[in-house]
């Protein structure tokens, strides 16, 4: 049904966010999808973008952006601090200036906003503690509002905590029990869309919720291990015998999930994402459902509606095992050029020495290849450079072998085949590359 209603999505690259631009426009509402960046396939999916650095967004280009719509819904967040991530810049910074750019409009713009639920006294990150800040500072602008606190969000697409537990679900694993007992209350995406759109619907026709903080979520209590649970059987993943790690091992997995965040890279596990799993998520959706007669689609209604496919299940599989081939390839590269500059030099050396290559071009050959693979390792380690490291360490692990074939012949049958599992390692480069995106 065609609307007169212009809305504008903030955060519409990210797992909420692109379900409701997309499904705000399949309603026939006049929709600008706006993200610090978009894929390709998702520039495909929408009429309007706007890729914009928010954080560099003063008051004055954040009016002119919101003066093109009715509603303007932000659903932007990141879980942890990094060196191009900030929740102050994002949570309270960014929501400061948007509502700057709300009140200096010429007409009233309902502002919905996506939080997360739960109590103050709970909130033990700054995810939390600054996702809160935000609400009583909406709270207390005086402007038309509402903010949805939804809960473990059921999607289509796969990405930070449900990307995680999807991933649980296809392994051989069970959730410790401090972590399995906890609440953790659901919501299909659909369900937040429809929301969104009946608001849209009532500011148009100037009947708007224009004060409400609303839980939304499925009302059955259900716990994060029960979630596990239903994510494997809906995967077909029914493992004979299933392991539950000790915390310890999940807590030092966050601690090198943060120092991969820092490189770039958003791993599936956080100290943040542990902490917020540790929290659980309950709330109470009697007043959302009063208010706008949605009728929340529980747990099996969502995953029933969604039949995993072998996509879903490759993805899976695949999620944590990213994280693993990125690190041994890291090592592999950094390891080996480490080992030939110092314990392995001499016999480096020798090796073209004795073939009939000079000291010095034998020694510069040396040096020069390993600080090449050092240089390959270190960029794959960090995201921005990641492809290029592994584009390079396939060519040049190419060039070695055909130079191999050339000049040391004799290498590729040596007993220990050190040219011969050059071939695998191609292989794992390639097979890193195919799973490199996260959305």
């Amino acid at each position: 049904m065609a609307t007169s209603s212009r809305i504008l999505v903030l955060g519409a690259g990210g797992l909420i966010g692109s379900f409701v631009a997309a499904d705000l426009a399949r309603r026939g509402f006049s929709t600008i999808a706006a993200a610090r960046r978009f894929t390709l396939a998702q520039k495909a999916n929408f009429d309007d973008i706007r890729e914009l650095p928010f954080t560099l967004l003063d008051v004055t280009a954040l009016g002119r952006l919101v003066e093109e719509a009715n509603v303007v819904v932000n659903c932007l967040g990141v879980l942890q601090d990094t060196p191009s991530d900030s929740t102050q810049d994002i949570h309270i910074d960014f929501v400061e200036r948007l509502i700057g750019a709300l009140r200096a409009a010429r007409r009233p713009i309902l502002f919905v906003h996506v939080s997360i639920p739960g109590v103050a006294e709970d909130d033990q990150t700054e995810f939390s503690r600054s996702k809160r800040s935000a609400e009583q500072l909406i709270v207390e602008s005086g402007l038309p509002y509402t903010v949805l606190r939804p809960g473990f969000v059921l999607a289509p697409r796969a990405y930070g905590g449900s990307a995680l537990l999807r991933a649980l679900a296809a392994l051989p694993f069970t959730l410790p029990k401090a972590l399995a007992s906890r609440p953790f209350m659901s919501v299909a995406v659909e369900d937040i869309a429809d929301t969104i759109a009946i608001l849209a619907q009532c500011w148009q026709k100037s009947d708007p919720h224009h004060a409400a903080t609303w839980d939304l979520m499925h009302p059955a209590r259900v716990t994060l291990g029960e979630i596990a649970a239903r994510l494997r059987i809906w995967l077909g993943d029914v493992w004979p015998l299933s392991i539950a790690p000790p915390m310890f091992l999940l807590t030092v997995s966050a601690k090198l999930g943060d120092l991969a965040a820092w490189l770039g890279w958003r791993p599936p596990i956080r100290s943040t994402a542990l902490a917020e799993l540790r929290r659980g998520v309950a709330g109470d959706p009697r007043s959302w459902m009063e208010a706008t007669g949605c009728a929340p689609r529980s747990l099996e209604d969502a995953l029933r509606a969604q039949p995993a496919t072998i996509q879903e299940i490759w993805f899976a599989r695949l999620y944590l095992l990213k994280a693993l081939v990125i690190a041994v390839l890291v090592v592999f590269w950094c390891a080996s050029a480490l080992i030939v500059l110092t314990v392995a030099y001499p016999a480096a050396v020798a090796l073209l020495t004795t073939r009939g290559y000079p000291g010095g071009p034998a020694q510069f050959m040396t040096i020069a290849g390993s600080l090449t693979d050092f240089a390959v390792g270190v960029a794959i380690a960090f995201r921005r450079t990641s492809r290029w490291g592994l584009i390079g360490g396939i060519g040049l692990s190419l060039s070695y072998m055909l130079g191999a074939a050339i000049m040391t012949p004799d290498l590729w049958v040596e007993p220990l085949g050190a040219l011969v599992k050059t071939g695998p390692a191609i292989v794992l480069m390639l097979v890193a590359l195919a799973i490199m995106d996260d959305r």
